[in-house]
């Protein structure tokens, strides 16, 4: 095992979580920190309408993006499952058929997002004072988009064998990059909105670069040998089983994201301006519900690989446990901070009172959408993705999009918007404790199951 690797199978779980997760943490930090960058920049040097422009780009980003990362999330539980249990030859297989699956989904997700942006942004309704800069924007980014999925497949094969701490470093390095080159284009040479694309997608580069350089100098059953590459079909149909679910909840979850979008967008580019200030922020909220999302995933399969379903028990007490209080202290400085925080990506008082509208409507329920995460990941880990995908579809895609639907009809007012965000994350995690009080495990030495929650 390299010094970069954290065994997750044995010791102390807190322990071995931890060490695990903050490197997640961290690596999410100076991407979301890289991300709010080119906001600021933007926003400070061209104008409310840029702002807008690159601000509104998340949901329509993840349309495209959130189905490959849904697979290559499935990826990642299948190589941790078979290094759990220790099988170097179908390790060697999922790890192979993933790189050419990201490969090949890189390709498709680039034409398509090249050919498709501007239709989709016509669709959402994207006013006209912003709508030419935000195809300029995403025809560059996606023109690029086989960088995002490639360091993604790399980080997640690292992440899956236990080593977080280098897909950590590849991404300090990127958002270093990132900054100087947002500041050499955007604010040094003056080249537009597009620039601030194209600042990120070389970062992305560098970082696939780095963790491709890293899994092709490894010496275990995980590194990568670009001759290797191919698809291996049983392991494709099981890579596929366990990342489609995901893959599917992505992309239609970023359907209904792109809906609320369009109906944020009916209310101006002062009000879209203002909603991308504060999804920069919420993004900080976002970093221990990731980070323990994924380590979770990680350490149930493995886990379960290994034989060890007591310690699955643990580590998903600790795991919810952590990044719901994280999340909600994260919350409560969102709360109290948001008009000065959202006023440092544009100061007009309309784009503040809306961005801090929308603040001061979810923050302070941060916890229940990292309770939905964290079991989330759990049950991937345990091999179920398919329970995620059917609760997150219908409360997170079918329930957000009627109630906004039917909700701004009646009262024509951006807050119903806002608050369809902690209603359905409280709606889902009744669902999930629910599923979760009622599932079992088998107990070691084929004994018999006990329910998941059992101490």
């Amino acid at each position: 095992m390299s010094k970069q690797q954290v065994s997750l199978t044995q010791g102390s779980v807190a322990k071995g979580m931890l060490t695990f997760a903050v490197p997640i943490f961290l690596s999410n930090l100076f991407q979301q920190l890289y991300n709010a960058v080119d906001s600021l920049i933007v926003g400070n040097f061209l104008g409310e309408s840029a702002l807008a422009a690159v601000g509104s780009s998340g949901s329509l980003i993840f349309l495209l993006t959130g189905f490959v990362n849904g697979v290559s999330l499935g990826a990642g539980v299948l190589v941790a499952r078979h290094f759990g249990a220790g099988d170097d030859a179908a390790l060697r297989k999922a790890v192979h058929t993933t790189v050419a699956l990201g490969l090949a989904a890189g390709t498709v997700l680039t034409v398509v997002g090249v050919a498709l942006s501007p239709q989709i942004l016509r669709w959402m309704g994207t006013p006209d004072n912003v709508i030419g800069d935000s195809i300029a924007y995403f025809r560059i980014y996606f023109a690029g988009s086989i960088a995002v999925v490639l360091y993604n497949v790399g980080a997640g094969i690292l992440q899956s064998v236990g080593d977080s701490k280098s897909p950590m470093y590849y991404l300090i390095a990127a958002s270093l990059l990132n900054v100087a080159l947002d500041l050499l284009f955007v604010a040094g040479f003056q080249w537009g909105v597009g620039s601030a694309a194209l600042a990120t997608i070389l970062s992305q580069a560098l970082s696939a670069f780095l963790a491709f350089r890293k899994l092709g100098r490894a010496g275990g059953a995980w590194a990568v040998r670009w001759r290797q590459v191919r698809f291996d079909a049983p392991t494709l149909r099981a890579v596929v089983a366990q990342g489609l679910p995901s893959g599917v909840q992505n992309s239609v979850i970023s359907l209904a994201n792109v809906i609320v979008q369009a109906n944020i967008n009916a209310f101006g580019s002062q009000a879209m301006a203002g909603c991308a200030a504060y999804s920069k922020i919420e993004g900080f909220a976002f970093l221990p519900v990731t980070c323990f999302s994924m380590a979770l995933a990680t350490f149930v399969s493995q886990n379960i690989g290994a034989g060890q379903p007591a310690r699955v028990r643990r580590g998903m007490k600790f795991g919810i446990a952590s990044s719901a209080l994280l999340a909600e202290g994260i919350g409560v400085a969102i709360f109290a901070l948001s008009p000065f925080l959202v006023a440092l990506f544009n100061s007009q008082p309309q784009v503040v009172a809306f961005g801090v509208r929308q603040a001061r409507t979810a923050a302070l329920f941060y916890c229940l959408l990292a309770f939905s995460h964290c079991c989330a990941g759990i049950l991937r880990g345990l091999g179920r993705p398919v329970v995620p995908m059917a609760v997150m579809l219908a409360v997170w895609c079918a329930l957000r999009i009627a109630y906004i639907t039917v909700a701004v009809r009646i009262v024509p007012d951006i807050g119903v918007i806002f608050w369809a965000y902690p209603l359905t994350w409280a709606v889902s995690g009744v669902l999930f404790a629910w599923y979760l009080r009622h599932t079992t495990l088998p107990a070691p030495g084929g004994g018999a199951q006990r329910h998941l929650t059992e101490v």
